[in-house]
């Protein structure tokens, strides 16, 4: 039987369409109690401090062996950290450096030159020479150009097949310290040739089609758009290399070259005094290691100048000075406040 239209049961009851409102203003929405109450809880990191107490609990314990172990000697320690000896091995360390760094950066652009050249000879004996340097260890080149004399007896400067105008014999003229600036100068042009090269590769081809549709010659694209840029990839690696071939050269102790290292084993073998006189060195190490660091950072700030539209990160004495202004100003309110306050007071007494 139909049920007349009067008794029919009413639908249940829709929720309100929300009010449409107009681009820019905000719904009218009833207020959440929950709001005003609610507390944003931070998430719980505890992998990080578990991690961190236990890093801090080792390096505490590495320090209270450093000071406590008095195998270290450190009065032997401080008595010949600053010895004519040692700061003689130390000169001859850092001239070593020097000298063989520059120079292989210098035969090593030339080697990088030769590897981008059109010229197939060109690649090839600069690829065969980077080869060769960079497979073999750095101690069996220095032993083999320390006993060249019985490969080649002498050496001569003349025509080929023909007459020779000026000979030298090897034994006079491959010196240990000839020999250790000569090994390691081409040791390390390998080593650079490949880091000029991928400096080179870096920069954007397009800048090089810009430039020429500017008309700019070879020499200013050369001086003006590649070096600047290529020396942002250059500079890095070049600052290990710095630091590898400071600490690269205590491989010529073996051939009995007054350094760094040969001169502190000369005293600990008549002292007998071995870790104290091995800590000089390593301290030592670390502290021209931790100035070239320094360098290497501010050289790196200078030659990424305008490589980001942020700007370049504030330096860690801008960091310093921030914050001691920050504890400055905060000192100067906190006086101030209490100025005030005391006023305040004062006031209230004579009233």
């Amino acid at each position: 039987m139909a049920t007349p239209p009067d008794v029919l049961t009413a639908p249940a009851a829709s929720p309100p369409l929300p009010v449409p409102t107009r681009k820019g203003t905000a719904a009218a929405t009833a207020p959440d109690p929950w709001a005003a109450t609610a507390r944003i809880v931070p998430r719980r990191r505890t992998g990080q401090w578990v991690s961190a107490a236990v890093a801090l609990l080792l390096f505490a314990m590495a320090v209270n062996s450093l000071v406590h172990n008095k195998a270290f000697q450190w009065s032997v320690v401080a008595e010949w950290f600053t010895a004519t000896s040692v700061m003689n091995g130390l000169t001859l360390t850092l001239w070593l450096t020097a000298v063989t760094l520059g120079l292989g950066f210098v035969l090593g652009t030339v080697l990088a030159t030769m590897r981008l050249s059109a010229n197939p000879v060109l690649r090839t004996l600069s690829w065969i020479y980077i080869w060769i340097f960079r497979s073999t260890p750095a101690l069996v080149q220095l032993l083999l150009f320390f006993n060249i004399g019985a490969l080649y007896p002498t050496l001569g400067l003349g025509i080929p097949f023909g007459p020779e105008f000026v000979t030298v014999r090897t034994v006079n003229l491959f010196g240990p310290t000839f020999t250790a600036v000569v090994g390691l100068t081409l040791l390390e042009a390998a080593y650079a040739a490949e880091v000029v090269r991928g400096g080179i590769l870096s920069v954007d081809r397009g800048q090089l089609e810009a430039a020429a549709a500017l008309g700019l010659g070879r020499w200013r694209v050369l001086r003006r758009i590649v070096v600047p840029q290529a020396m942002r990839s250059i500079v890095p690696t070049a600052g290990n290399m710095l630091i590898s071939a400071l600490k690269g050269t205590s491989i010529i102790s073996v051939l009995a070259v007054s350094d760094l290292l040969y001169s502190v084993q000369l005293v600990y073998l008549q002292s007998y005094q071995v870790i104290p006189m091995l800590m000089v060195a390593t301290l030592w190490y670390v502290v021209i290691t931790t100035v070239l660091s320094v360098g290497q950072y501010y050289v790196e700030r200078h030659f990424a100048k305008g490589a980001t539209r942020e700007g370049l990160p504030p330096t860690p004495l801008h960091r310093a000075r921030a914050a001691f202004r920050r504890l400055r100003a905060t000192a100067d309110e906190a006086g101030t406040g209490k100025a005030t306050t005391g006023g305040a007071t004062t006031g209230k007494a004579a009233r």
